[in-house]
């Protein structure tokens, strides 16, 4: 999907009206299904912009399902550009719709308060879709980690797994690192021992190309439950925890074991990134290192094993739908072989099967010793990273759901930290403060 990424909850437009509303979200309405003019049944499909994937879908699912006519209504065409007033309306059009019973069928809610939308029973379950696959073919330590309160509401078509991409010389030879259980703690303590023994040996930094703020913002979100409770919703920035991160952080910069600087490549431990696909390891990960290395994020503290990954859609059943069974095969398709083999742009598929063949397409090349870029020219490589890619995308378990409007807030504040202005503790006060006025807009 080629339209701007806005990603949140979106409390401030939602309160006032999810407060007023009764559970169910208009029960009475839409219970004849509609039928289009040559008497298939309608099931319609509500997306923020248009998507030549879902457009392939429901080419593919209309085949095999002659009697429904799925109907895709984009909020925005093609690549029409995005303000803030635009998200505002297309937020509070889609909410009011959804509150009231008279939204789409299905709708993409990767903006919206789903644990919200679960408390007040106005999405379905999704265990009739998953009852249609076969579970042993499905990543389902992604749709495990997407579930609320033990049930399934929203699926995606695709996800994409976050990774610390390290130098594999340096980590094989020098400094182990357990991936499958190390913390940001420990990526502390690796750093530090990387820089000692880097001494003489021209600047070399565990990170670069981050401002203090910045990486204190991807600490926050990928350990998001350590400072918003995910049940209440209650923010925890003035926690010991989160101080004691940020003074970590500072002094990793005063050390200079993290810069905001542009590095030369190869003069950095590691970077972190999320995978689109498995290309990214051959024309991404073989561009900084020549023997690369993947691995699992850092876990948040008691989180073991399974590294971060973000979705770009959360589809949804409503609740008083009149065409739920027909929804629930709309999504079970998406999930088929039939859809997840189809030509999509980006994104690692929720089966299994898929991801293996793709991946051992670019494993075949690499195999041979080198990988031929699209641009014609050749790096070489060797099969030992597709495998941890493998390991990565088959345990990625930590779902990130960013909030844009809390970042921000973060970012913002900590500067005030990191530049001198204000002490740590003083710094998460603001934060707390703002964060929590935000939350309970």
């Amino acid at each position: 999907m080629k339209t701007q990424l806005f990603i949140g909850f979106t409390c401030m437009t939602l309160a006032a009206a999810t407060g007023c509303q009764t559970g169910g979200g208009g029960e009475e309405a839409n219970k004849e299904k509609g039928k289009s003019k040559d008497g298939k049944t309608v099931v319609t499909l509500s997306l923020k912009g248009s998507d030549s994937f879902f457009e392939a879908v429901e080419k593919g699912f209309e085949q095999k399902y002659p009697d429904i006519d799925l109907q895709i209504q984009e909020y925005k065409k093609g690549d029409e550009e995005w303000s803030s007033a635009d998200f505002e309306k297309y937020i509070k059009t889609t909410n009011s719709a959804l509150l009231s019973g008279t939204g789409a069928d299905i709708i993409d809610l990767e903006d919206f308060p789903i644990s919200k939308y679960v408390e007040k029973k106005l999405l379905a379950d999704m265990k009739d879709t998953l009852d249609q696959l076969n579970k042993n073919d499905l990543h389902m330590n992604i749709l495990d980690a997407l579930k609320v309160n033990g049930g399934l509401y929203t699926v995606p078509p695709a996800f994409y797994p976050g990774t610390f991409v390290g130098d594999g010389d340096v980590l094989e030879k020098t400094i182990e690192v357990d991936d499958k259980s190390w913390t940001w703690e420990q990526f502390e303590e690796v750093s530090r021992k990387f820089k000692q023994q880097s001494n003489g040996r021209g600047e070399r930094y565990a990170l670069a190309n981050y401002a203090p703020e910045q990486f204190l913002n991807k600490l926050v979100e990928n350990n998001s439950t350590d400072f918003i409770d995910p049940t209440t919703r209650k923010a925890q920035f003035d926690s010991p925890l989160f101080v004691k991160n940020m003074k970590q952080i500072k002094k990793m910069y005063d050390d200079r074991i993290l810069t905001a600087n542009r590095a030369q490549i190869g003069s950095q431990l590691f970077y972190f990134t999320y995978f689109f696909s498995p290309l990214d390891v051959a024309e991404g990960a073989y561009r900084f290192y020549p023997n690369p290395k993947v691995l699992q994020m850092p876990h948040p503290q008691g989180h073991k094993d399974g590294s971060a990954f973000f979705v770009r859609n959360q589809l949804g059943i409503r609740a008083n739908s009149a065409v739920k069974d027909e929804a629930q095969k709309f999504l079970a398709f998406l999930l088929s072989e039939d859809a997840q083999s189809l030509p999509r742009d980006e994104g690692f598929s929720l089966l299994k099967s898929v991801n293996d063949k793709q991946i051992g397409e670019v494993q075949k090349q690499a195999a041979g010793g080198t990988y031929k870029l699209p641009s014609g020219e050749t790096v070489k490589t060797s099969e030992k990273p597709f495998v941890e890619l493998r390991q990565l995308i088959n345990t990625a378990n930590r779902f990130v759901k960013k909030d844009n409007r809390v970042l921000s807030i973060v970012e913002e504040e900590s500067k005030l930290f990191f530049s001198g202005q204000k002490t740590a503790e003083e710094a998460a006060k603001l934060i707390q403060n703002r964060v929590t006025t935000y939350l309970n807009e």
